[in-house]
């Protein structure tokens, strides 16, 4: 007689989105203890991007759950430290997760499927000069850790793309995981040799990929807490298919959610105790992992969220690097910011309504305490009523 299979659990849509919260860090007390490693341990990676407002988007994830810790504290949590004249150990490094991310080191081994299918591919949009990787490995080896402009120089000409024959084989060996990266100077990576810089016990490509993959889906599953196929693949970026092959005995169970037209999985332990706890308000970054992925954001949030720095000035809606505004479980507005000297400037601000208005003020007091800035400053509101209430709780706060 073939078995049943196991009940799924319902879940109602609000239940889905406080998991949803609890699990990326965003409802109940905040660890402090475990700080900023404790954060991008929690959630399995940080992603990272050029692009700097208020801060760098790697500093805003932790901002986001913890309140206000120091930036340079943030810095210091994911690169690798040690007592003068002590070998470094590294507690962080970049790869390519859900997009170029700060992934804690002990996940090096589970990303081995990802370092092979690099040293398999066919084609590369930059062509690697003849000799030139040999070459940036011999002077890692003989120098230590370097830059690309150390190494030789990070591009030929001004433009963003034309990376020069250094530059072109520090990244494919990045790739390969022949060199790492586990540190930042200024913004710009600092690579050495793996063998180095990841610490012996983890620097092995012995995990085939069924292994890796399961790891990887039970991994974003609980930085979810509960997710359907497509959020569940896309956090790692992994393939529809390669989730397929692993999700059966990866940990998570089958669950519905209500109003979700797909399939859904959560983590066991997600399901073990209801979601309760204090909501953080906060401005999130557009690339924290909450709210990454469009389409997850509209389920579980009925929020249209769009980065829009590379759309042309003219066809923006909400502004350059809108910010969404998280309060009470909810994404109640928007916060599109800048920075005038020691002034915070909301250049342009969304609101869900008249019962946003205290927690966007609340929202950009913390911010600009954050970042130094002493003052707020309200340019445009999109529903003019509500300028002048917005103006007064940021008056009453500052006075």
């Amino acid at each position: 007689m073939t078995p049943l299979p196991p009940p799924t659990t319902e879940l109602t849509a609000d239940e889905a989105r406080r998991i949803a919260l609890r699990a990326q860090g965003f409802l109940g007390a905040p660890d402090r203890r475990a700080g900023v490693r404790g954060v991008l341990r929690h959630l399995g990676a940080v992603q990272l991007d050029t692009i700097s407002v208020l801060a760098r988007s790697h500093e805003l994830v932790p901002y986001a759950r913890l309140g206000a810790i120091g930036r340079t504290t943030v810095d210091r949590a994911y690169w690798a430290t040690a007592p003068d004249g002590a070998p470094a150990r590294a507690h962080a490094f970049e790869y390519w997760s859900h997009a170029a991310c700060i992934l804690p080191i002990e996940e090096w081994p589970h990303f081995a499927f990802r370092r092979r299918a690099y040293r398999a591919r066919p084609q590369w949009g930059h062509e690697l000069p003849d000799g030139a990787y040999d070459r940036v490995i011999k002077q890692l080896r003989d120098e230590g850790p370097l830059t690309a402009t150390e190494l030789g120089g990070a591009k030929r000409t001004s433009e963003w793309w034309d990376w020069s024959g250094e530059k072109v084989a520090v990244e494919r060996a990045l790739m390969y995981g022949e060199v790492v990266c586990v540190e930042r100077r200024g913004w710009k990576r600092v690579y050495d040799l793996a063998e180095r810089a990841v610490p012996t016990e983890l620097l092995h490509d012995d995990l085939d990929d069924t292994e890796c993959l399961r790891r990887l889906v039970r991994l974003a599953g609980e930085a979810l807490g509960v997710g359907t196929r497509a959020d569940i693949a896309d956090y790692h970026r992994l393939k529809g298919e390669q989730f397929d092959a692993v999700v059966a005995d990866s940990g998570l169970v089958p669950v519905t959610v209500e109003g979700w037209a797909k399939p859904a999985w959560a983590d066991p332990a997600a399901l073990a105790t209801p979601a309760r706890g204090r909501h953080r308000t906060t401005l999130l970054s557009p690339f924290d992992s909450l709210i990454w992925e469009r389409a997850r954001t509209e389920r579980v949030f009925g929020f249209t969220h769009r980065l829009e720095a590379y759309v042309p000035k003219q066809k923006r809606v909400y502004g350059y690097f809108a910010m969404p505004v998280l309060a009470g479980g909810q994404l109640v507005g928007r916060v599109d910011p800048a920075r005038d000297g020691g002034t915070l400037v909301a250049k342009q601000v969304t609101l869900n309504g008249p019962k946003a208005v205290p927690a966007v003020a609340q929202a950009l007091l913390e911010a600009a305490s954050w970042v130094d800035c002493t003052n707020v400053r309200v340019e445009r509101v999109d529903a003019p009523e509500l300028r002048d209430r917005l103006v007064g709780e940021l008056t009453r706060a500052l006075a």
